[in-house]
């Protein structure tokens, strides 16, 4: 197996002419962050790239380093949540690029831990970032994409939407199955536009928010908790960003121009078991 982190992306031009917008492209820390990766993946197979992302810091650390690969990006700073925040990112995509192709929605929180615990508002926080975000760039970008005439439109969706992976996680999962269901019937009704809408659905990778927001809740340091997710996996051990990215190129390219309203489990063979964490 190829070792966590590296950069092994489609170079091949399938997206050369598109443009996309990812929507939580930074990283909160050294290491390959999900959104970050997709961006460059995006960028290496041809596109130009709106890196769109809450940190404008983190944003314009991926813009830098898709420009040293030689391909074109751009950063901008946006709030998931707010419709006119959104809107201009769509707005700036279009007016730094001229077109809008391909939205992907890479933005999600939750909160682990007893699930009891949970505030009616942190409920609501997580409700609007993991859902009402994917309605607010979706209604932004759909416009756009009739007027290029068509579009493609993915959702980071999560294996916590199918099963329980080992940790408590209701609100995260709950949104995130909803997430799945977003995509099946905006696939449906937007057809007619040619604009295709599917979910990728991640079992456990290893990114930088893995090790900083769930060592807590699985009660280990950090090595064993990498060995507890690594043992869940029938391939041996937890994905990185990269298998989520590659995945990401493929539909977003004409190769999936006959796939839409699914949802892509890229899980190591995790939810074809009963194994535990």
């Amino acid at each position: 197996m190829r070792p966590v982190g590296s950069l092994n992306t489609p170079t091949d031009g399938c997206l050369d002419g598109r443009v996309c917008l990812v929507l939580g492209a930074g990283a909160l820390s050294k290491g390959w962050a999900i959104g970050q990766a997709i961006a460059i993946a995006y960028a290496r197979a041809g596109a130009r790239v709106m890196v769109g992302d809450q940190n404008l810091e983190a944003a314009n650390a991926t813009v830098r380093f898709i420009q040293s690969q030689g391909a074109q990006a751009q950063a901008c700073e946006v709030e998931v949540t707010s419709e006119v925040s959104v809107q201009n990112a769509v707005s700036n995509t279009v007016s730094a690029f001229g077109a809008l192709h391909v939205l992907h929605n890479n933005v999600g929180i939750g909160k682990s831990g007893d699930s009891a615990q949970t505030t009616a508002l942190e409920w609501q926080r997580i409700s609007d970032a993991n859902l009402l975000a994917l309605h607010l760039a979706s209604q932004a970008a759909i416009p756009c994409m009739r007027k290029a005439g068509g579009g493609v439109i993915l959702c980071t969706s999560s294996i916590a939407s199918h099963r329980y992976v080992g940790i408590p996680h209701l609100a995260y999962g709950v949104t995130k199955a909803a997430t799945n269901q977003f995509c099946k019937m905006m696939a449906v009704e937007y057809a007619p536009d040619n604009i295709r809408v599917n979910a990728l659905v991640v079992g456990l990778v290893d990114t930088p928010r893995i090790r900083n927001t769930l060592m807590g809740t699985y009660g280990q340091d950090e090595e064993a908790m990498v060995r507890r997710r690594n043992a869940q996996i029938p391939l041996g051990e937890m994905g990185d960003a990269w298998d989520v990215a590659n995945a990401a190129v493929f539909l977003a390219s004409d190769r999936a121009r006959f796939i839409s309203g699914i949802e892509l489990v890229i899980d190591g063979g995790m939810s074809a078991t009963v194994r535990g964490g």
